[in-house]
């Protein structure tokens, strides 16, 4: 890896003593479950399912733990668990997003939230900025605040520098792998939303889709890719909408990149589907869900990779 090792090289010792997680740490802050062997070209990752919340933040917030949880894209690491036994590896973090975001510029900062001048190189003016959601995060997702007081600058460096960073290092070095053995590489970012999400103008209606696919609007994966996750998921009972109002974050700006034989596609999955949204917990129907994306990971595994390749 380019300057860092993966937190997976690391004894556990190391990984306690970490100044950005400073719990008494039971697992890793981020892990690749692997397949005994890839059989495709298909990677996916979770980045927002974590729910393990370091001490220290914690002690900042001014939030409950029950508030700071409806920022998870809770259980999204168990709808995808059939991935690495259908032959495809799933990076998943166990950080969460509250804490840092993986989905973001390293460096989308909100000036106002921190002690320090921020370096020249930080992007302050995005839209997710704008809106709190920064790589380092103001709100949770019903828009409280989640510091009573500034953050110092070194605090946000210490979890870019030891998550994000390592993090990022560790899916370049899956998608490089997995592109040198099939010649190419289809990441499937995975994430969740609020049921309300994908809400429509008041003189249509409320519409609700139970599934929203994000290519960019065509340019992060071939045409393939998208039509058969839609295929399956429409054959499987979902409504499914394309690129509204979800077309795709940083990750699957950053790596899907077609043209070099790396394709990117981000799924966002409603969880009304599965779960109490109020309380974090799993509904029944969170089996019959994973058994669904186990049918849509083993659809995935059989496209025809010979169009995916890089283009000369």
């Amino acid at each position: 890896m380019a300057g860092h090792q993966s937190p997976r090289e690391l004894p556990i010792d190391y990984l306690r003593g970490s100044e950005a997680f400073d719990l008494d740490y039971v697992r890793e802050p981020f892990e690749v479950d692997a397949p005994i062997t890839q059989k495709s070209p298909i990677i996916y990752c979770s980045p927002h399912s974590g729910s393990d919340y370091p001490d220290d933040f914690l002690c900042r917030t001014q939030l409950d733990l029950l508030t700071l949880r409806r920022s998870e894209d809770c259980f999204v690491d168990e709808i995808f668990s059939s991935a690495p036994t259908l032959g495809s590896p799933l990076l998943k973090a166990n950080f969460p997003r509250a804490y840092l975001d993986v989905n973001r510029e390293p460096y989308e900062l909100d000036p106002a939230m921190f002690c320090d001048p921020l370096p020249t190189y930080a992007n302050t003016t995005s839209y997710r900025v704008a809106g709190g959601f920064g790589t380092v995060a103001r709100i949770v997702a019903e828009g409280l605040e989640i510091y009573a007081d500034k953050l110092p600058l070194a605090e946000a460096e210490r979890r870019i520098e030891t998550l994000y960073m390592p993090y990022h290092d560790t899916l370049s070095d899956l998608i490089e792998e997995t592109t040198n053995r099939f010649d190419c590489a289809v990441l499937v970012d995975c994430h969740s939303m609020p049921s309300n999400a994908g809400r429509r103008s008041r003189t249509t209606g409320y519409q609700r889709p139970d599934i929203i696919l994000g290519d960019r609007f065509g340019a992060s994966c071939a045409p393939v890719v998208i039509e058969t996750v839609e295929r399956v998921l429409l054959n499987q009972g979902y409504s499914v909408t394309r690129n509204a109002p979800f077309a795709g974050g940083h990750t699957v700006q950053r790596y899907g990149q077609p043209a070099k034989g790396m394709h990117a596609l981000q799924i966002e999955i409603s969880r009304g589907l599965y779960m109490d949204e109020e309380l974090i917990e799993r509904l029944p129907a969170l089996n019959q869900l994973i058994d669904h994306m186990g049918e849509l990971v083993s659809a995935l595994a059989q496209i025809d990779i010979s169009d995916l390749g890089p283009r000369s």
